[in-house]
């Protein structure tokens, strides 16, 4: 009997912040993150197309990082699960905070907001990586599913 070789890729993961961790903004509330996410926003399409950005966190809710999820149309863009999960791994992440925009100005989640919301809530749990909250955000305005009591 033969055995065949395969070759297979060696994969690295690293993380290497040019800052120290006290240096980190901390996230306590869902103003903080709102206020985050608006410095980092293009807000020349924040009315225009719809986008999903993550803010990722340490144990001490101090910031690791905010990524860009996707960008879509005038009425969605895809919050993938696993795009969403394999980054918070890789990064070493204890919570989440998952945004997208609504270019329509109206802050009120939609029926598949929510249900997209739930599966990311227990897939992190799974993954004992805590989805903290989702903000929909606007120019001037955002709804908070944690403030809401929906987290």
């Amino acid at each position: 009997m033969v055995h065949k070789t395969f070759k297979v890729a060696e994969v690295q993961v690293s993380y290497k912040p040019d800052y120290k961790a006290s240096e980190r903004p901390k996230i306590s509330s869902s103003k903080q993150a709102y206020d985050l996410l608006m410095q980092q926003w293009d807000l020349g399409k924040i009315e225009l197309l719809e986008q999903s950005k993550m803010i990722l966190l340490n144990r001490q809710n101090r910031v690791l990082g905010l990524v860009d999820i996707s960008t879509g149309g005038v009425s969605g863009t895809i919050l993938d699960p696993k795009i969403i999960f394999s980054i918070a791994l890789k990064a070493n992440t204890s919570a989440i905070i998952l945004c997208h925009n609504h270019p329509s100005g109206n802050t009120q989640p939609s029926q598949s907001d929510i249900k997209l919301t739930n599966q990311l809530k227990e897939g992190g749990k799974l993954l004992e990586i805590l989805v903290w909250d989702h903000l929909i955000i606007t120019n001037e305005n955002y709804y908070s599913f944690a403030d809401d009591g929906m987290m």
